[in-house]
């Protein structure tokens, strides 16, 4: 992996990622997303690409969404608002990347996983968990540096 790192893309960050990147292999190689994130990008034109991104739901992430919800006030709806339809992904973002942690927690030189969101929510309840958190600002930065490298 180039500096080991990996990403989870949430939806706002992924609309922000120009369609030409979105199917490039950077993306290919070092993202990817909970279903519900691309239950989320139905929209997009080129949503047939993100089949192979799919970051699955298992028990591993089941467990650690468990954990992340258990960090979660049930009055703040910052993070989740069930009643609202909103933020339904941004809890198993997070769930991902403590999942992926665990998994590679054998390995030596494990890579790092990295939530992309620019959600403020998410952004902070990462961090309180101790997961590296990215604007979709930062990680295009992150891409272009990455691409210019790979070719």
């Amino acid at each position: 992996m180039i500096d080991g790192k990996r990403y989870l893309l949430d939806n706002n960050a992924l609309s922000q990622v120009p369609p030409a990147d979105r199917g490039g292999a950077f993306i290919r190689s070092f993202c990817r997303m909970p279903e519900e994130v691309i239950h989320e990008a139905q929209g997009y034109p080129d949503i047939d690409t993100f089949s192979d991104l799919i970051y699955p739901t298992t028990a591993g992430v089941l467990r650690a969404l468990q954990e992340v919800m258990a960090t979660v006030d049930p009055a703040d709806s910052t993070l989740v608002d069930l009643f609202r339809n909103r933020g339904n992904a941004d809890p198993l973002l997070i769930a991902c990347a403590i999942d992926a942690r665990m998994e590679n927690a054998q390995y030596l030189f494990a890579d790092e996983w990295v939530v992309v969101s620019d959600d403020r929510a998410v952004q902070s309840k990462a961090r309180e968990l101790e997961v590296a958190a990215l604007t979709s600002s930062e990680f295009l930065i992150e891409l272009r540096s990455r691409s210019i490298r790979s070719d």
